[in-house]
């Protein structure tokens, strides 16, 4: 991306956001104290910009940074297992450039795909307030404001997700429904020029018990992709 376009200065402003105190003080916290086996990491330790080329036809919204995933990195669903089951998925699709995301310069690219959260700063229990994803809420709008000229499909990930990005994409200029579609893995919602789809998170806890699938998230980010006028590939 260049450095000098509208949506890098944005993630700029946005990884020098201190507007939650309660996210600040813990991503700070959780930056310094770090887990064992990253000792030897600086951790980033500031909220995550999203990820992705400007010309994005395809956004997937997450929830929220992991205390030692992209709190760590810097990359949004890097160095955590639910980046690694989105990426490898990304890949299998022929959506990025490799099946792995561990650090911020280790190549990965995403080929017309742009990942981002309503919430940009690791919460504690990855659980961020209703307040804390309303302030947020601007970040995302604009991002979406930026990415509108080329973007044609989004794929939400879980129901937290699903409920900040209807009232974000609301704000950025998409009609959305009333009353506003309910979240399920699967759904369809066809807003004024972009298909938006729900899916499963891709945490840990779904994706042991077999809540999601590797088939079912091929499956939603095949659909996306060719909704958003992507090659893909099959996997």
């Amino acid at each position: 991306m260049d450095d000098s376009s509208a949506l890098a200065r944005l993630d700029r402003r946005v990884a020098d956001c201190g507007a939650c105190p309660r996210l600040v003080d813990w991503r700070e916290e959780v930056a310094r104290t770090k887990r064992a086996a990253f000792a030897d990491w600086t951790y980033w330790g500031r909220p995550v910009p999203g990820f992705g080329p400007e010309d994005a036809r395809l956004v997937i919204i997450g929830l929220a940074p992991a205390a030692h995933g992209g709190n760590r990195t810097g990359r949004m669903f890097t160095g955590d297992r639910s980046g690694d089951v989105l990426y490898q998925a990304l890949y299998d699709v022929g959506l990025a450039s490799q099946p792995t995301s561990v650090s911020i310069d280790d190549g990965l690219e995403l080929y017309g795909v742009r990942v981002t959260a309503p919430v940009h700063c690791a919460p504690p229990a990855n659980k961020p307030t209703p307040g804390e994803r309303d302030t947020c809420r601007p970040w995302l709008v604009q991002e979406l404001k930026l990415l509108r000229p080329t973007l044609r499909a989004a794929v939400v990930l879980g129901a937290f997700g699903w409920q900040a990005a209807l009232p974000a994409f609301a704000e950025a200029g998409w009609t959305v429904p009333r009353p506003r579609p309910s979240f399920a893995h699967g759904t369809r919602v066809a807003l004024d020029g972009l298909d938006l789809f729900g899916c499963f998170h891709v945490s840990q806890r779904n994706t042991f018990t077999g809540r999601l699938t590797t088939e079912m998230l091929h499956e939603i980010l095949r659909t996306a992709a060719d909704a958003a006028g992507l090659p893909g590939r099959l996997p």
